[in-house]
Parts: structure tokens; C-alpha cells; sequence
């Protein structure tokens, strides 16, 4: 275990952020303060921290009020030093007679170093400043005097920047770059060092740490993001909201589509999470596609040769559940598709382009928000290769799911074969189903939705609503001979026997449950036909 001393002036407060943190297990054995009313003490005493006071007596040297300080720590067992509003300039006296040193600096070093940092910043009017976690070098002569240019100069372990806003003051700045910059970066540099990362080379005044490289998860993400636009209101009416953008992202989105029928109501939270959703699905076919979208859960999806007839095959999967909905389009919006789309009400359409008649159809409807995604040419082009989701205190990233089976890579485990159009609707659905909120399953016929069962927490409770859907909402259609798409395995074989209730003839699952034989058996009681892609597609989001 890393056992820290802790060296502070005032209140300390970074120190007993580490206090509290932990960061790779480190914990601080002693907190020794120049000043016996600083704060810190009793901030100290609160966590049980043992402490120290040490102030220089009047006439004493630098060096001498040094060594005084290294025999109060003598009796301590540590193996790191972090300053945090240590009021003193240390030299060799103490640097010498402890471990490795370090300090938080509230600036970008080197730029900035000194006392006064924050009215520095505000004087030179950059836009962005931060702080540095760097190694403690002596900055002092042989006389124990102050070499300026030597204050705050040691190798830099770690920064974090932080903006700076029109009519910030000094104190605006001091707790913004404490909580948003100093209390991640500090934990992080002595969680290096705990975990034993962190190399410094005193004799070249370098410092490496170990998997602090560049990469898809790199060690630490530095972020920035531009305000697109303020939203009505987030997921309910007494929640403010925000948009922010990525101007690096080269991929047709919705975030910077502008709404081309300025006149209507803006684009709300649930808006853009919808469309995004919408989006991201139909860019999954090279056929012309139509997704109709409900809570960012498909209420249907077609492929066809036209994409008025896709828009069709989409809607009359669930015309009941689409109202109200989002619809995308991956090829540019025809007038034929503006007209059926306008037939009923719709919130928002997104596709990468129109024609004029198009808009003049879709213009007729005050407040259906129409979002143009740029030139169809680019429109298929993934550039984004991960996606993210916020936590209470955190972010979760992960790779996009962008696998797409081949028929070549389906598994046949039945004793029945698929047929040509069997294969072509199975990789269909699975196309669709990565969209569905699992637990998620999905029926369709060709290449068209038939019933969707999205968000179980039973997967064959969802069987249950994707068969009452194609019976009940789907308009000209029927699960008879449709082909099933479940996002994960079968946990029991009770999902297949109800399928095959629908009328379902062949299944595509990724396989993998202990009940596999049995699953696949009843497959084969019931004449089905099944394959295995042997990846799941969960989506929580």
C-alpha cells in the first residue's frame, strides 16, 4: 500500500480528497502543516490522519525549518509527498531526505507558475487554463535563495484543462479548476504512481507513465465539446437540457443536420434521441430503408425497391404505436414518400436530402421537424468507431456494434436448412434487432417488420408481445412463415414453442445457453429452421 505525507498551508483540500478517494489504494499517513491554524488540521483530525505542525520560527533559514520538518516526519512511514498549498519553496534540505515530491499547480506549466496563477491567466485573456501535477525540484541556490525561473519547473506528470468563461473572476476560476480539474488529476498521478506507473528520470527530468498511450481506451480522455443548442427541455418538461457537438465527427448525424422548416418548433431531447436512433438503423441497409422510431425502440422497419413502398412496409408493422413517431430514410426523400409520410403525424423526419416537391409536401405540416443529414453519396460512411453513456460520476465507452453477418457465418443447427429467402429475412432481422432494446425480439417476413417485443426483462414474455403485435397492429401482415430474431440465446425452449404458436418457420439467435440441445429439439419438433450468429447484440440504451 502507498502511504502519502501530506504537506499544506490552508485547508487542503486536495489532500483530503485523496483522503477520501483512495486513488489505487494509496491513503495518507500524516498531514503536516507550517501554519497551527490552518484548516486542514481539523479537516484531518475528522478522518482520523495524524498531524504535524511545523512553523518557521522568525530568523529562521530555509533550510533549517526543512530539516525540522524531515524530523517531524521521521517517525512516519511513507513513500510519496503531495503538496497542496504548501506556502513554502522546498530545496534540497527536504528533498533529499524524502521520497518522490509532488505538487498540484493551478495552470497549465508551464505557463503561469508562481502565486498568483489565476490573475495571470485572467490577465493574459486565454480561454483556457487548468493545472499541472508535476515533480518537485529544487528551486532555491546555494544560499537557500528563491530562483524564480526554477519555481514550479519539475517535470510535469499530468494536466487537465479547463475553459475559461466570459466574466470569470479570480475566485470563479480558483473552484472550477479545483473540482473540475485538480480533483481528477491529482488522485490520477498519485494513482500512477500506487500502481507503479509512473518513472521519473531525475537526471534528465522526464517522466513516463506506463500505458499512458493514445489508442480506441486510452488511459485518460481530455474532451471537448461546443454547445449546438439549447433545448426546450431534456427528457421531461421540468428538466433544462443542452445539445453539444462534435465537429470532428465526419459521419451523417443529427446532432449538426440543420431543420430546414425553420418555422417549425425546435428539436426537443426526446427528438434527437429518437432520430438518432432512427438514423443509425436504416444506415445499416444498401437497399432504399425506412425506420419508423417510438422511445428509440423500432415500431417498424422495411427494405424495398422504392422508398415509398419501404416507408409503407415500415409503418404498417405498427401504424398504432408510429404515431407520434420519428421517421429516417436512407436514400433522399421523393415526394411520393413526403406525401404517405404527412398522412399521419409524424415529430420528426431525417434523411439525407429532398427533393423540392418533397419539402413542399412536408412543409404543409406546421411542426414536423424535417432534418437534413447531408449527400446520400456519403451518406452509409461509419466513421464513428465507439459510443458513450453517461454515469453519476462517470462514462461507460464501448465499440459501435457494427457486426453484419454474413450467410456464409450462420451456423445451421436444425435439421431443416433455410431457404434463399429464408437467409435473405434472417440477416434482415438481425440488421434490425441490434436496434431493439433487449431483452428484444423481432419478427419479419422479407424484408419488413412483422412484430417487435423490445425492452423485456423475459425474453419470452417479449415472444409474447412481438406475436400479439403482428397479430393485433400489423396491417396486411402475419407471423405465419415469418422468420424470429432474438438479441441473445434461449435460455429454455419455451420462447420456440410460442413462436411456432405464431406460425414462425425459421429463428436466428446467437446460441451459447446450456440448453441449447433442447432449444434447437423443439426448433426440430416444430419443422423450424435455426441458425447461430454466435454473437449476442444486447442494447441497454
Amino acid at each position: 500500500m502507498t502511504r502519502i505525507a501530506g504537506l499544506a498551508s490552508n485547508r487542503g483540500r486536495n489532500l483530503m480528497h485523496l483522503a477520501d478517494r483512495s486513488p489505487g489504494g494509496a491513503e495518507i499517513d500524516v498531514v503536516l502543516t507550517n501554519d497551527a491554524d490552518a484548516p486542514v488540521l481539523d479537516a484531518a483530525e475528522k478522518r482520523g490522519i495524524p498531524t504535524e505542525v511545523v512553523p518557521r520560527e522568525e530568523d529562521e533559514t530555509r533550510r533549517d525549518h526543512e530539516e525540522r520538518v524531515v524530523a517531524a516526519l521521521a517517525d512516519y512511514d511513507f513513500d510519496l509527498v503531495c503538496l497542496d498549498g504548501y506556502m513554502r519553496i522546498l530545496s534540497d534540505a527536504f528533498l533529499d531526505e524524502t521520497p518522490l515530491t509532488l505538487n498540484v499547480h493551478p495552470s497549465l506549466l508551464p505557463s503561469f507558475p508562481g502565486t498568483d496563477a489565476h490573475a495571470q491567466v485572467l490577465d493574459a485573456d486565454v480561454k483556457t487554463t487548468g493545472c499541472t501535477v508535476h515533480v518537485v525540484t529544487d528551486a532555491t541556490d546555494e544560499d537557500g535563495t528563491v530562483v524564480e525561473d526554477e519555481v514550479d519547473a519539475g517535470p510535469v506528470v499530468t494536466q487537465e484543462p479547463i475553459p475559461v468563461y466570459e466574466g470569470d473572476d479570480e475566485s470563479d476560476l480558483k473552484e472550477r479548476v479545483l473540482y473540475e480539474g485538480e480533483f481528477k488529476a491529482y488522485p490520477r498521478a498519485v494513482r500512477w504512481f500506487a500502481e507503479d506507473r509512473l518513472t521519473v528520470d531525475a537526471e534528465t527530468g522526464s517522466v513516463r507513465v506506463e500505458g499512458d498511450e493514445a489508442g480506441q481506451f486510452p488511459a485518460r480522455r481530455v474532451e471537448t465539446a461546443d454547445r449546438e443548442a439549447d433545448l426546450r427541455y431534456g427528457e421531461n418538461p421540468h428538466q433544462d437540457a443542452a445539445l453539444y457537438g462534435d465537429a470532428t465527427c465526419e459521419e451523417a448525424s443529427v446532432v449538426d443536420a440543420p431543420q430546414l422548416n425553420e418555422g417549425a418548433k425546435g428539436m426537443g431531447y426526446n427528438n434527437y434521441n429518437d432520430a438518432d436512433a432512427a438514423l443509425n438503423l436504416v444506415k445499416e441497409f444498401d437497399r432504399p430503408a425506412a425506420a419508423v422510431i417510438k422511445h428509440t425502440n423500432p415500431a417498424g422497419c422495411a427494405t424495398a425497391d422504392s422508398l415509398a413502398e419501404a416507408y409503407d412496409r415500415a409503418l404498417t408493422t405498427d401504424a398504432k404505436s408510429a404515431f407520434g413517431g420519428i421517421v429516417a430514410l436512407n436514400r433522399e426523400c421523393d415526394e411520393t414518400t413526403a406525401e404517405r409520410i404527412i398522412d399521419s403525424f409524424k415529430e420528426v423526419v431525417v434523411a439525407p436530402g429532398y427533393t423540392d416537391d418533397a419539402l413542399d409536401a412536408l412543409f404543409e405540416k406546421d411542426n414536423l421537424r424535417v432534418l437534413d443529414v447531408g449527400d446520400e453519396a456519403d451518406f452509409g460512411e461509419i466513421t464513428e468507431t465507439t459510443t458513450e453513456k453517461d454515469l453519476v460520476g462517470g462514462h461507460l465507452v464501448q465499440e459501435r456494434d457494427l457486426q453484419a453477418p454474413t450467410r456464409e457465418e450462420l451456423e445451421v443447427v436444425t435439421e431443416r436448412e433455410p431457404t434463399d429467402d429464408q437467409y435473405e429475412s434472417l440477416l434482415f432481422a438481425w440488421q434490425t434487432i441490434k436496434h431493439v432494446k433487449s431483452n428484444a425480439i423481432l419478427f419479419a417476413d422479407g424484408t419488413e417488420t412483422v412484430g417487435v417485443g423490445a425492452g423485456q426483462v423475459s425474453r419470452v414474455d417479449a415472444v409474447e408481445i412481438a406475436k400479439m403485435k403482428a397479430e393485433k397492429d400489423a396491417e396486411g401482415k402475419s407471423a405465419e412463415g415469418a422468420v424470429m430474431a432474438s438479441d441473445a440465446f434461449f435460455p429454455f425452449p419455451d420462447a420456440i414453442e410460442a413462436a411456432a404458436e405464431a406460425g414462425i418457420e425459421a429463428v436466428i439467435q446467437p446460441g451459447g445457453s446450456v440448453n441449447d440441445d433442447d432449444v434447437i429439439e423443439a426448433a426440430d419438433e416444430h419443422d423450424m429452421t435455426m441458425v447461430f450468429t454466435g454473437s449476442r447484440c444486447f442494447r441497454h440504451d
